[in-house]
């Protein structure tokens, strides 16, 4: 009998991330891109409409902000770059072909790294390059027949910049935790809003599988219509798992575009690719080739703001911040200016800059995430200031509310925007440390539990927990908590 041998397979992952560019007019014309809000076919003109006889003109802007990615993925930048005409048929492609760039992108050779289960790893970009956003088809189904579909071209010509990495990534997580690494630092340098669920950061994966140790794929499949960093993951991980079994089971895997359906966790064939699309690109004619100086390329370098990483590095060694705290504090842009905005507003003063910065850390990270995440909104949105947040952490610090009440103060804080200290004196939180009305309070505590009292005496330490809970309780949170265990600790050694 012959032995059976199992065959493990490597997964190969290259992303596709076409990103929305944040300029005020279109790639080519001078409509608008500020259209998410507007009616269709509002933000429009006869070049963007792709009208016979017009001229475009390249957007410096665009050029700028695809030249600003390059250097932050440390990409070389092109002296010399063209752009070109794309020519494919579809409906939502208003001139029968698209403004690209084919052999001379903006910029080339480029990496990012990754950090995943605590290992580094290197992933490589292949090119940079500018184009030309399509219109958008909206399909309308009507029961009983096949529908129909409507244009609206408010988003024909917008600047859409693509990244195109190498196929260097090796699992699921790796492309979700390169998709966030991206994302980030686009939003740190200001070119895009990156908004995912608005089609300004869209993502196409290349997926195969190899045997290990082979530099051999087995047929590549691309998928699309992911719309978020979980349907990266899920994508990936569910075409990982389907051709690994086609491979096992010998089934013949066809080369072709597959879409991610989230409501049923799985991708569906949408069109075949056993032969290659002939774009037949050719340079555009109207628009004559780009050469970007040297010292234009060091004007835009000297502009670059502090990236991710570098301010992550910095939030340690300046702040004696756990990395831990730091890796998430910087995730966002909008975070990371938060938190620094909170250490710059005059409150705390009376700490270190390092206490300072871990307390509110905590708080950020904490119940401030916690909120932000039922809410579904970015901390940008949030209708706390930094400097409200501080008085909140003031008052805690100074011992004028207790912890638990500052939880509840948060709550009214997050949901209306008043300060702190307008809701302590609306409804009468501030701590209890008058020795009368504690006193008070304990004496009808221990009366109430007569048999708390003799565990304690019985040397049961849990008894004490007990009645400093029901001290707290009966104050509504408010009893100043050392002062409360030193009292109560008084009032039970004189029974």
């Amino acid at each position: 009998m012959g032995t059976i041998t199992t065959v493990n397979y490597e997964t190969i992952i290259g992303l596709e991330v076409h990103v929305q560019l944040n300029t005020k007019s279109k790639m080519f014309c001078q409509c608008s891109t500020d259209y998410a809000s507007t009616p269709p076919n509002t933000h429009v003109c006869p070049v963007c409409m792709g009208m016979p006889g017009v001229l475009p003109v390249i957007n410096r802007h665009a050029v700028e902000y695809t030249i600003m990615t390059g250097l932050a993925l440390n990409c070389t930048i092109s002296e010399y770059t063209k752009f070109d005409r794309k020519n494919y048929p579809y409906p939502d492609l208003m001139k029968g072909y698209q403004i690209s760039q084919y052999d001379a992108p903006i910029a080339k050779g480029g990496l990012l790294y990754i950090e995943v289960d605590g290992q580094k790893r290197k992933i490589g970009i292949t090119r940079v390059h500018l184009e030309e956003d399509v219109a958008k088809l909206i399909h309308r189904p009507v029961v009983g027949s096949h529908g129909y579909s409507l244009m609206d071209v408010n988003r024909s010509g917008v600047p859409l910049m693509e990244i195109v990495g190498e196929p260097d990534i090796r699992s699921p997580e790796e492309a979700r935790q390169y998709l966030i690494k991206l994302h980030s630092m686009l939003q740190y340098i200001g070119v895009s809003t990156a908004n995912m669920e608005e089609g300004s950061f869209r993502c196409d994966a290349n997926i195969s599988i190899r045997p290990e140790g082979s530099d051999k794929y087995l047929t590549k499949v691309e998928v699309k219509n992911m719309n978020s960093f979980r349907a990266v993951y899920r994508a990936m991980e569910y075409e990982a798992i389907r051709q690994r079994k086609a491979a096992e089971d010998g089934e013949r895997l066809v080369q072709e575009t597959r879409g991610w359906v989230e409501e049923e966790g799985k991708t569906v064939s949408q069109r075949s690719k056993e032969y290659a699309h002939d774009y037949r690109y050719f340079p555009e004619p109207d628009l004559p080739p780009l050469l970007i100086s040297r010292k234009w390329v060091e004007e835009i370098k000297a502009r670059l703001p502090e990236l991710p990483e570098a301010r992550r590095d910095r939030f340690i060694a300046e702040y004696a911040l756990p990395a831990y705290d730091a890796n998430l504090l910087t995730g966002t842009k909008a975070m990371a200016d938060y938190f620094e905005a909170c250490l710059k507003t005059g409150k705390l003063e009376g700490l270190p800059l390092t206490n300072r910065a871990k307390m509110v850390s905590n708080w950020l990270l904490g119940d401030f995430s916690r909120l932000l995440n039922a809410s579904n909104i970015d901390i940008s949105a949030s209708k706390v200031t930094p400097s409200q947040l501080c008085e909140l952490l003031d008052l805690v610090n100074k011992g004028s509310i207790s912890g638990p009440v500052a939880k509840q103060v948060w709550e009214e804080m997050f949901s209306t925007g008043k300060s702190a200290s307008e809701i302590v004196a609306q409804k009468g939180l501030s701590q209890i440390s008058d020795v009368g009305e504690l006193e008070s309070t304990i004496r009808r505590i221990l009366a109430e539990h007569p048999q708390a009292v003799a565990d304690f005496k019985a040397g049961k330490e849990t008894a004490l927990k007990f009645l400093v809970g029901q001290l707290m309780r009966a104050t509504k949170g408010r009893a100043n908590p050392q002062m409360a265990n030193q009292l109560l600790k008084k009032k039970l050694g004189e029974k």
